[in-house]
């Protein structure tokens, strides 16, 4: 199910990992009306699960609570067309409760972003999700003009 495999070298598998890497992504969210909203959030990947925290008030979170379906854009900010990369993902994104998986997506985040170490009180407050895609697509321009892979993922 996974295109990252562990171990596996390639072009598209190393650029999907940078992509990963980036600390920002913009998740857009719609309630059951049909209303969107796209809010830029911190987050941190495990494979192609994505983890983020949020206010159980934000209007993204009050969203999920009705409509877990999701849609997360991940890219460096560029200046010349030909320099457009990404991914685009469609998927569900749910609360991750206590427990092991928890501890470890607040771990990672912890290496990913050191200074939330001292926010510990604040994250506290938040909620922690889980973005899982069952559609992934992979664009870059440096490989020509709308150059681009899609993967469903289940």
């Amino acid at each position: 199910m996974s295109i990252i495999r562990a171990g596996e070298k390639t072009k598209v598998n190393e650029a999907i990992l940078e992509l990963l890497g980036l600390s920002t992504m913009t998740l857009a969210t719609s309630d059951l009306s049909g209303n969107p909203h796209a809010a830029p959030v911190y987050f941190v990947a495990e494979e192609l699960r994505l983890y983020f925290f949020s206010d159980s008030n934000s209007q993204h979170s009050r969203d999920l609570q009705e409509n877990p379906l999701a849609a997360v854009a991940i890219y460096p900010e560029v200046w010349e067309w030909q320099a457009i990369r990404g991914l685009q993902m469609r998927g569900k994104a749910e609360v991750v409760l206590q427990g092991e998986e928890w501890q470890r997506a607040w771990e990672a985040y912890q290496r990913k972003f050191p200074f939330v170490k001292h926010l510990r009180a604040v994250v506290a407050r938040n909620m922690l999700y889980r973005f899982q895609p069952a559609w992934l697509r992979w664009i870059d321009n440096r490989l020509g003009l709308g150059h681009k892979q899609e993967w469903h993922l289940g």
